[in-house]
């Protein structure tokens, strides 16, 4: 088993998605939009319910979350847990780890049937890959590693305990 290397523990956690619905929450500044943040399952999930606890006390727009369902390694074929409207909404895909950022691109793929107001996407931890061009807006923290490293958020009863490089 490789050794753990952690990046962020419990409350650098929180602190950082504190800090990025904060920036959400300037960034809409008045806007009474609703909101629609979709969580990448499963750490995406539990990192969008954080993110709209939070932006909960700063901003009165209807904030709702679902989950957005793909295969990472093929993600050919997406899912969102909610049949609602999404024309006119402010969408904010969430997850916990970026790389290449293919799982972003293919996680636009469902919205394209609707006219959301914005789309914008959101991830604790951001690795410098790109092979694709999906630049995460919100970003708790960027790492830059090797690409053989592995970088997994831990997640614990519904909270994200951390983050570590494998």
């Amino acid at each position: 088993m490789s050794e753990r290397n952690y990046i962020l523990d419990k409350t650098a956690s929180a602190r950082k998605l504190h800090r990025m619905a904060l920036e959400l929450a300037e960034q809409l500044n008045g806007d009474l939009t609703p909101v629609l943040i979709l969580g990448i399952r499963n750490s995406g999930t539990v990192i969008a319910e954080q993110i709209a606890t939070c932006l909960r006390q700063y901003i009165s727009n209807d904030i709702q979350t679902a989950s957005l369902t793909l295969d990472k390694s093929m993600p050919r074929e997406v899912a969102i847990s909610t049949s609602a409207d999404l024309n006119g909404l402010h969408v904010v895909i969430a997850d916990d780890v970026t790389n290449s950022g293919k799982t972003l691109l293919y996680a636009l793929k469902p919205l394209l049937q609707f006219h959301p107001k914005t789309i914008q996407t959101l991830v604790l931890v951001e690795r410098m890959h790109k092979l694709f061009p999906v630049k995460p807006d919100f970003v708790g923290l960027s790492v830059a590693t090797t690409i053989q490293d592995h970088i997994q958020v831990e997640v614990k009863d519904g909270q994200i305990e951390g983050a570590y490089i494998s």
